[in-house]
């Protein structure tokens, strides 16, 4: 929603004047910032939707294998991956309830690197071993979630994140019906030719993106830095932290400091036995007092059942339900599963690819219709006569910065660089071109 008025003549005689024409320097300002990396999101959030699916066609020859007569140990299958590729650190074995499916194994190679091995259960060859950062779909989530640029580039997709929450509120107040434009108008299909064409393409996309998009935004922003940090220090504070046993916490030890461990079948038995829900995860015990970690790696988060087996007697010494986490823990985690679109199935995918398609759309349109407004050799930032803000509007821009940490820090330094640079390169100048 870049550009969302005629003229500006126009824009006074409908829109409210000045105050309108600073929410939409607010709103111009933050798209230009935020369009690039909502096009890089959609994209990357749309295709990773389809994991699953994407796998089973690049990966076919080492996720499915041939039924045999008997089954190996997983003993033996992890000794052909530490033959083949070495192992310093065995980290997990994850199984299907599928006799066509191969065993994933992951561990640190030689140069402890954290790499996977899918191997075939009935005969124990190594269908294939990789980094595990190397995996095509392992890239695309690194590239979506920090640009593979570490934690730095983690930073910008934050940021870009709470400045796009500020561009849909100012979008919304812009879309708002006033004047002689009516909510049946707002609400219809774009009309028009060229320019005015794709304004209403943008404002009707702007409108439609903030109802889906938002929401997919809010769930992610818990695996961010700054503002997951403060979340978890908030958490941490309260007493509402996940008691996940997957990090440690509050886990027992084996009851028996010596003797012989079980087999890693038994472990995977005993999940069984206590109702978990394939496909499983298991991670071994670290020495002679640790226990094995086994748990449901259901897309269902209520199935994610978590179990803490002794390795010597194959008693369930401790059990997590994800019922037995806090409420705020419990919504966490749920928005994660909706933003990933596992909460609900396929409605749920659906409607997290219909919002990527709408963030494509948004980036594409916004970036034209500013082209074709914008005046030769300038950004075409929208004029803005200087307005004072009102109570309300401080509020909401405190209320905002607390909010998203980011968008008060970025602020801060925009209108320090404002102040000493960009004002007298003659930058972000207002345009009266409507």
């Amino acid at each position: 929603m870049t550009d969302v008025t005629a003229s500006a003549s126009a824009a006074s005689n409908t829109t409210g004047g000045a105050f309108y024409r600073l929410v939409w320097k607010w709103h111009f300002l933050a798209s230009l910032f935020v369009l690039p990396f909502m096009a890089m999101l959609a994209l990357t959030g749309g295709i990773y939707l389809y994991k699953p699916q994407i796998e089973e066609v690049i990966y076919a020859d080492r996720l499915n294998v041939a039924v045999g007569e008997t089954r190996q140990s997983y003993e033996a299958q992890v000794a052909a991956v530490e033959a083949a590729a070495g192992v310093t650190r065995l980290r997990g074995v994850t199984i299907e309830d599928d006799p066509t499916r191969s065993t994933v194994i992951e561990f640190d190679n030689t140069d402890k690197v954290r790499s996977l091995a899918w191997v075939n259960p009935y005969t124990a060859e190594v269908l294939a071993v990789v980094p595990r950062d190397a995996t095509a779909m392992r890239v695309l989530r690194k590239f979506h979630g920090e640009l593979l640029l570490g934690d730095v580039g983690t930073k910008f997709v934050e940021l870009a994140a709470h400045w796009s929450i500020v561009m849909f509120i100012t979008g919304i107040y812009l879309w708002w019906p006033r004047g002689q434009r009516t909510l049946v108008k707002a609400v219809s299909l774009p009309s028009g030719k060229g320019r005015s064409w794709w304004r209403e393409t943008h404002m009707f996309t702007g409108f439609l993106a903030t109802l889906l998009i938002v929401p997919i935004i809010i769930t992610g922003l818990p695996w961010t830095d700054v503002w997951g940090g403060g979340l978890s220090y908030v958490q941490e504070r309260t007493g509402t932290k996940s008691k996940s046993l997957r990090f440690g916490g509050d886990v027992p030890d084996s009851t028996i400091a010596d003797g012989t461990p079980i087999a890693y079948q038994q472990v995977f038995d005993v999940a069984k036995a206590e109702g978990l829900v394939a496909p499983y995860e298991m991670r071994p015990a670290k020495g002679t007092e640790g226990a094995f970690w086994i748990r449901s790696a259901s897309l269902n988060r209520y199935d994610q059942t978590e179990l803490i087996v002794d390795q010597y007697s194959g008693a369930v010494l401790k059990r997590h339900d994800f019922a037995a986490n806090p409420g705020v823990s419990q919504a966490v985690s749920l928005g994660i599963s909706f933003h990933q679109g596992e909460l609900y199935g396929w409605l749920n995918i659906a409607q997290n690819t219909l919002a990527a398609v709408l963030g494509v759309v948004l980036s594409v349109s916004g970036f034209v219709v500013w082209w074709m407004r914008r005046p030769a050799g300038s950004l075409g930032v929208p004029a803005a006569p200087e307005a004072s803000l009102g109570t309300g509007m401080i509020v909401l821009v405190i209320a905002l910065s607390l909010l998203l940490p980011l968008v008060g820090a970025s602020l801060i330094l925009v209108l320090a660089l404002d102040w000493l640079i960009f004002r007298h390169l003659g930058w972000f100048r207002t345009s009266s071109t409507g």
